[in-house]
């Protein structure tokens, strides 16, 4: 596992906040959606193996505040969609995204019973929704949590 830090950040305002997010692809470790993870502000670690990236989010959902699947390099939507499956109960802690090129249409669920899926190749814009769209909780409760600081 080898772990990526952002060096150039977009322009617009991280929503990463420093999150830590586990990507299982087997594209070489300088591929865009390294690079647009880490430009978002994620701290990127890179999984190559199926099992052992399912194996460290089981293991301990606590470590990886998100779990992005490249479904492409490892044969598809189907083997992400199995992978989620895999996951069980973990994904009420940690929020999963599915990137295909199969993907036809974007699923940007309401509950965490399904995973978030994106269309490859993906923009800085699906990958910011997506992005957002999966860490919502987080998100809202640090919002609130500064909206009491401010207060």
């Amino acid at each position: 596992m080898q772990f990526i830090r952002a060096i150039e950040q977009e322009e617009a305002a991280l929503v990463g906040f420093g999150i830590r997010v586990l990507l299982l692809t087997r594209q070489p470790l300088d591929g865009p959606i390294v690079r647009r993870l880490a430009g978002l502000g994620g701290r990127v670690a890179v999984e190559e193996e199926l099992f052992t990236a399912l194996s460290t989010v089981i293991d301990d959902p606590v470590e990886f505040g998100l779990f992005v699947i490249d479904c492409d390099s490892l044969g598809g939507i189907e083997v992400g969609r199995k992978a989620f499956a895999m996951l069980g109960e973990t994904v009420r802690r940690v929020p999963v995204i599915l990137i295909s090129a199969e993907c036809r249409q974007q699923r940007f669920p309401d509950g965490r019973d399904a995973a978030t899926e994106l269309r490859a190749p993906l923009s800085s814009v699906s990958l910011r929704v997506g992005f957002e769209h999966a860490l919502r909780d987080r998100l809202a409760a640090r919002m609130i949590g500064n909206s009491h600081k401010a207060a």
